[in-house]
């Protein structure tokens, strides 16, 4: 994750660290611990975009102040109907598009999800197994969207 963080910083654009109280503040807040590959992001960079900045970016990772129920964000009600209560936003990919995380999987890694919005909450699929996985790929891209590519 060390090299991953370190591309980040020399190469696109994080911002400032989330600061221990804020990520405690976070995982209170969303009832859910962030999983290794998450806190370690974090701590590093309370979000950042890759390859441009906003509003162009197609991967925005949002900072922790952002990150909300799925459902609610994509369909503004908080309802079973509406999708998974584990589904939570991560990347802003544009047009109303998301990647999820999936924090189901008690203490993680949780796996990452494409949200198309048009779609949502119908048809999901999972897209890495891991945020490290999802940042190994994403970073490698050349900012395109790999998932679509396959």
């Amino acid at each position: 994750m060390r090299k991953l963080l370190e591309e980040i910083s020399r190469a696109h654009f994080p911002n400032a660290p989330a600061t221990p109280a804020q990520v405690a503040a976070f995982e209170s807040r969303a009832g859910w611990q962030l999983d290794e590959g998450l806190r370690a992001f974090y701590l590093h960079c309370d979000g950042a975009t890759l390859f441009r900045r906003r509003p162009d970016a197609n991967y925005r990772i949002l900072p922790l102040a952002e990150i909300e129920r799925a459902r609610i964000c994509l369909r503004g009600e908080d309802d079973d109907s509406m999708g998974a209560a584990s589904w939570y936003t991560l990347v802003y990919c544009q047009d109303g598009d998301y990647v999820l995380v999936d924090v189901a999987p008690s203490g993680g890694p949780y796996p990452l999800l494409d949200a198309y919005h048009e779609t949502y909450p119908h048809e999901l699929r999972q897209i890495a197994g891991s945020f490290r996985e999802f940042l190994e790929r994403a970073l490698a891209s050349g900012n395109r969207f790999y998932w679509l590519e396959e």
